[in-house]
């Protein structure tokens, strides 16, 4: 079996550090190389042909814009960035714009590791303070006086645990977005309306959602549907 082949790129030799010592120890994973400006990355990306990237596009010498470079000019790399608390509209942006996965930097080796996992399958992983702040209505700040730089703090009620959607469970919530109901879904899907149910309650529980339209924000959010159904609101 291939070992999930990584590249890094932060600016913070000690972020590096610890990243590498968390990649170094699991067997299943290769580093093949570390960036630590904007302007290396093109380069190592080229070279390495990486699974997984692993990027603070928050850092000094990355930025928001490299994302899109790199969806661009290399479409086969799955992104997982780890950022400080970032505001929602720059969180929401990176998503967007191909970030797949998205953890702070405050999570645990354990779900640094299931991240790295996932991304590498194509499935999206989110740390659970991610997810609350992608949610917002708003930021904390007028959007006048906002900046893709500026920093919030979630919910410190708000657990950091990951939150891994399956292929299924985003078809799912394409499918809410769109605004087909319980027993469209399933005949769409080719499954019980029952099974429909369970994912729909399992699905809410992971993102922190009681209703349809809380779905609908999040598919729109993550980039799963660009405009709703108006029956959904």
């Amino acid at each position: 079996m291939e070992k999930i082949k990584i590249l890094l790129a932060d600016n913070s030799f000690l972020i590096r550090q610890g990243l590498r010592s968390i990649i170094e120890e699991y067997k299943d994973f290769k580093l093949v190389g570390e960036a630590e400006k904007a302007i290396d990355l093109h380069e190592k990306l080229l070279l390495n042909n990486p699974h997984v990237l692993i990027i603070d596009y928050g850092s000094a010498y990355f930025c928001f814009d490299d994302i899109l470079v790199i969806r661009e000019c290399f479409p086969q790399v799955n992104i997982l960035a780890i950022t400080n608390y970032l505001s929602r509209k720059t969180i929401s942006g990176a998503i967007e714009n191909g970030v797949m996965s998205h953890l702070l930097k405050d999570c645990s080796k354990d779900e640094i590791i299931e991240a790295i996992l996932n991304t590498a399958r194509g499935e999206k992983f989110f740390c659970g303070k991610v997810v609350n702040i992608a949610l917002r209505g708003s930021d904390t700040t007028s959007e006048n006086n906002s900046s893709l730089s500026e920093n919030v703090k979630p919910d410190k009620s708000i657990s950091c645990d990951g939150i891994k959607l399956s292929v299924r469970e985003l078809e799912i919530i394409q499918c809410v977005a769109e605004g087909l109901v319980n027993k469209q879904i399933a005949e769409k899907l080719f499954l019980s309306t029952h099974t429909i149910a369970t994912h729909r309650k399992n699905i809410m529980s992971k993102i922190g959602v009681n209703n349809s339209a809380g779905l609908v924000m999040f598919a729109v959010k993550q980039n799963l549907i660009s405009q709703p159904s108006p029956a959904n609101f």
